[in-house]
């Protein structure tokens, strides 16, 4: 199913006007500019890059990333949501982008309503590792274990709202369990302790935690997609380890400010899709943990929607509260 999907993206691509044919849209003098509100050399940061070279080779302009860092993401956000809807000013983001009301104080803006959406590029499962000092070695060994003694069991939240959170909540909704969750502030500090025995449990993606689990300073327990990553392959599933209906991933996506017209984000999709089909083909997204993606925007805009709804229910049982 997927790789029909794909091979409709392209086609789709392949039927819009040649850009060397006189399209209006995007003019060859112009720049596309692509707002990443993270620092550069993260994952989000890196997943930008390779989509626009990609896009710069299939529209023949220049593309350019541009970090806008701070305020929890938002301040790259509002650089884009302030800007003019012309398809020229892009923000490319993660899945913590489309939560910002539920987790913020003080959002400057509503996601679902001050955007555009564009495409969603990709998604990336999650990893649960564990102390190395812990005796379980699955799923449901932990679970029952944190049932038994929930005082004992604390979960790392490397950022409030983040996927890992989200997750996080959700295996322990799932799962049956309470975890007494732990903040961080980032990954890194949080799989520190969780290495050095100080905090038990923590879900992450893939990527960031792997470095560790290879070498043998956290234990690699499952990861949340709903198939084994190519990437760990011998590690089992959460779906596969004794909770059939759970599935949790992280993604991104590219949006435009609100009110960009349909021709201009139909052609930006057909384009981004058409992107993300050659960076699955030469596998840079893969080497990323990143599972490539094509949809139509209206189909983006869709999953934002269910995705906000889970989100902003689970935050709400766990009785969190904005910051």
């Amino acid at each position: 199913m997927k790789f029909l999907k794909i091979i409709a993206a392209t086609a789709a691509f392949a039927m819009l006007p040649a850009w060397s044919q006189g399209a209006k849209f995007p003019e060859h003098e112009r720049t596309i500019k692509i707002i990443v509100p993270f620092a550069a050399g993260g994952g989000v940061d890196n997943a930008a890059r390779l989509l626009g070279d990609q896009l710069r080779k299939l529209l023949g302009v220049t593309v350019i990333v541009d970090n806008k860092t701070g305020a929890s993401g938002t301040l790259g956000g509002r650089f884009v949501q302030t800007s003019a809807a012309d398809g020229y000013t892009l923000l490319f983001s993660a899945a913590t982008h489309v939560l910002a009301k539920q987790v913020l104080a003080n959002a400057p803006y509503d996601p679902q309503t001050d955007f555009t959406p564009v495409a969603r590029v990709g998604e990336a499962p999650l990893m649960l590792v564990i102390a190395p000092q812990l005796p379980q070695t699955k799923v449901a060994e932990v679970l029952s274990a944190a049932r038994q003694q929930p005082e004992k069991w604390t979960a790392g939240i490397p950022a409030a709202g983040a996927p890992s959170h989200l997750a996080t909540l959700l295996l322990a909704k799932q799962g049956n369990v309470k975890f007494t969750f732990v903040p961080y502030k980032g990954t890194q500090p949080a799989l520190v302790d969780v290495a050095g025995g100080h905090v038990n449990v923590l879900l992450d993606s893939m990527i960031s935690v792997m470095p560790l689990a290879k070498a043998g300073r956290v234990k690699p327990i499952a990861i949340t997609s709903k198939n084994r990553s190519a990437l760990a392959p011998e590690v089992p599933t959460v779906q596969e380890s004794g909770i059939p209906n759970f599935s949790y991933v992280s993604w991104y996506g590219v949006w435009a400010p609100k009110g960009m017209p349909a021709d201009r984000v139909a052609i930006l999709n057909a384009a981004i899709n058409a992107a993300t089909t050659e960076l699955a083909k030469t596998g840079v997204f893969a080497n990323l943990g990143i599972e490539p993606v094509t949809e139509t925007a209206e189909q983006f805009r869709q999953y934002i929607a269910t995705d906000v709804a889970q989100g902003t229910e689970l935050l709400k049982s766990a009785g969190f509260k904005p910051e």
